[in-house]
């Protein structure tokens, strides 16, 4: 479940208008919170010109694996969404192998928590954040996007008793069902021993499986998949979809014929502009 947002970066920041500065002012390494005495943090891409608002978080992760790269590296491949106005927020979580899936759901949930809090320092609308990744990066955004809560009113931490739901969800090639990859599982894909962060028993594999969070109150969801995708077969999406039908949570399926579990040159643009469109709508402004 190697994620391809390093490669969509490319593609993105290729095809833009070339400029000789970010058209972003960046804000590196803002401390959402501790664990084990290590630093959470995320990267904050707020436009130069015209921001609408609204916040869009972008989950670094890959096979649940959370790299650092400087961010001066990485703003090319937001410009669809901060030339939009969007305030990108690129958001590390406690990486594999160290830290398990639990964890790193536990963690996005906290950032989103966090930066609703501090709403008015980063100059956006509480009530309009979205959230997105690829692969395992897609299966937090949905975790993100289903199983999410009103915050934690007993809790003595001021961040917990704030809200960690989302408005708008996009998922690229996302995990939805982790019963069918974790050890137990009996027609497990091989390829799934790459990554530890699967080693799960079956329980915790199902509380956090997106399939099972599955309510009428969760978020608008954009589900991206490549037909050809044998790490992350399309069923996975397909299957959740059904689920937000069933619960009439408002949805789209994308699949593009020619792509896999990275999707190809035209067929990642053609989804970046999907991505723009989905949260252009349901993160808009309230008339």
């Amino acid at each position: 479940m190697k994620s391809q947002w390093i490669l969509f970066g490319w593609l993105v920041a290729s095809s833009m208008a070339s400029a000789q500065e970010p058209p972003v002012n960046i804000t590196p390494d803002v401390v959402y919170g501790h664990k084990d005495g290590l630093a959470m943090t995320f990267d904050v891409f707020t436009p130069k010109e015209k921001p609408n608002g609204a916040a869009v978080l972008f989950m670094v992760s890959g096979g649940w694996y959370s790299n650092w790269t400087p961010p001066q590296q990485t703003w090319g491949m937001f410009y669809p969404l901060t030339s939009k106005g969007f305030t990108v927020f690129a958001v590390r979580h406690g990486s594999s192998p160290k830290y398990g899936i639990p964890d790193a759901v536990s963690d996005v949930r906290r950032s989103v928590r966090y930066i609703r809090m501090n709403a008015e320092t980063f100059h956006i609308d509480p009530n309009r954040i979205g959230v997105y990744g690829m692969s395992a990066g897609g299966h937090l955004s949905l975790m993100l996007g289903t199983a999410s809560d009103d915050g934690l009113a007993d809790n003595k931490d001021p961040v917990m008793k704030v809200s960690d739901r989302v408005q708008a969800v996009v998922a690229f090639v996302a995990p939805t069902d982790l019963t069918i990859a974790v050890r137990e599982a009996p027609n497990r894909l091989p390829a799934y021993d790459r990554f530890p962060a699967l080693d799960l028993a079956m329980a915790p594999a199902k509380a956090h499986s997106p399939l099972f969070q599955v309510t009428a109150d969760d978020a608008p969801t954009l589900l991206i998949v490549g037909v050809k995708d044998d790490l992350v077969p399309i069923a996975h999406s397909q299957r959740i979809q059904a689920a937000f039908n069933e619960q009439k949570v408002v949805n789209k399926l994308v699949e593009y014929p020619n792509s896999g579990h990275g999707l190809v040159p035209m067929e990642m643009q053609q989804a970046a502009t999907e991505m723009v469109a989905w949260f252009e709508t349901h993160l808009a402004a309230p008339k």
